[in-house]
């Protein structure tokens, strides 16, 4: 199984000019730093969440239908499926019916359950399923207090732009963002 990011969000969910002003900054000198370390800061929350903050396109690649016929897509918020593609033994791409599966996006993680498999299948990535996720197009659709723990990261990493050595450690995560983004991480038994 592999989940491969196809099309990047197209804005970030904080403005530089919302970073610059939490940070009490003037001056466009550092812009380019900060824009940095936006992007940084909101790839850092989605990969410790398993959450899309502004709308992207994703692909999962698998080998099979599970022997469940239900398949977790791990990206949250899954607001569409784009598409289904099924590919045979010889390598020709078959989208597959919305018909032969059921959409739940509502779960987290959002699954499809398959009504019909698919087959035959080559052996290896043989499905390949496309999906919209995001809570949105833009910054105020995504929850604020992830905005805030991205701003909050934003500064701490400003803030310590120096190197630093083990034993000068933990310096990488503020204590305050790891208790801003718990609820919103996904939890399994």
């Amino acid at each position: 199984m592999t989940l491969v990011l196809t099309g990047a969000p197209e804005a970030e969910p904080v403005t530089v000019s919302e970073a610059k002003s939490f940070l009490r900054l003037a001056g466009s000198s550092e812009d380019t730093l900060i824009e940095g370390l936006i992007r940084a800061a909101r790839e850092d929350v989605e990969r410790a969440t398993g959450l899309a903050l502004i709308d992207q396109t994703w692909r999962l690649a698998l080998d099979a239908v599970p022997r469940s016929d239900v398949v977790l897509l791990m990206r949250h918020p899954v607001r569409e499926i784009i598409a289904v593609t099924a590919y045979g033994t010889e390598g020709e791409a078959a989208l597959v019916s919305a018909g032969d599966y059921q959409a739940d996006l509502i779960s987290r993680p959002a699954r499809l359950f398959f009504r019909a498999r698919p087959e035959p299948m080559r052996a290896l990535n043989g499905l390949e399923i496309d999906f919209r996720a995001g809570f949105g197009e833009a910054g105020p659709d995504v929850p604020d207090l992830l905005r805030r723990a991205i701003l909050v990261l934003v500064a701490h990493w400003y803030e310590f732009r120096a190197s630093f050595g083990p034993d000068e450690q933990p310096v990488a995560y503020p204590p305050q963002y790891e208790r801003m983004i718990a609820a919103h991480r996904d939890r399994r038994l």
